[in-house]
């Protein structure tokens, strides 16, 4: 009896942690989504909602390390001056894998269609839980 109570609540236990992640997921798919439409309403402002406003930010990227909430603006303003520069967004996630107790990494791909011509590329972002909202405190794009 006791190991059929045991097997249960392990059961359970599995479930709920199963259900967490999920929900998760499906959060941060939500920052992810908010972002492309931002960006493809070249509001630059409102991609960098889904940032950490923090000076540890980190973003790295073809032209180095760049740290910070405000100097991450600056960068994707000057390299995004016009919406003909920015383009149309697309994200394509591959992985979004759990670090620790609020935290994940997610994988995937960028592709901008542009009049100026496309870019596309590969990133790899660290989401944490901050203040009950998932922001993005790392990103690697190339």
């Amino acid at each position: 009896m006791k190991k059929l109570l045991l097997l249960f609540v392990l059961i359970f236990t599995m479930n709920v942690v199963s259900q967490n992640e999920a929900h998760d997921k499906k959060a941060i798919l939500s920052v992810l989504k908010t972002q492309e439409k931002a960006w493809n309403s070249y509001d630059l402002e409102g991609f960098m909602q889904g940032y950490w406003k923090s000076d540890s930010l980190k973003f790295y990227g073809s032209s180095g390390l760049t740290q910070g909430w405000q100097q991450t603006l600056e960068r994707y303003q000057k390299g995004y001056p016009t919406p003909e520069h920015s383009g149309e967004l697309t994200f394509t996630i591959q992985d979004i894998s759990k670090i620790d107790e609020g935290s994940y990494w997610v994988m995937g791909a960028y592709d901008l269609k542009r009049t100026v011509g496309d870019a596309n590329g590969v990133f790899i972002i660290i989401f944490k839980k901050i203040d009950g909202e998932w922001k993005i405190v790392a990103d690697m794009s190339c």
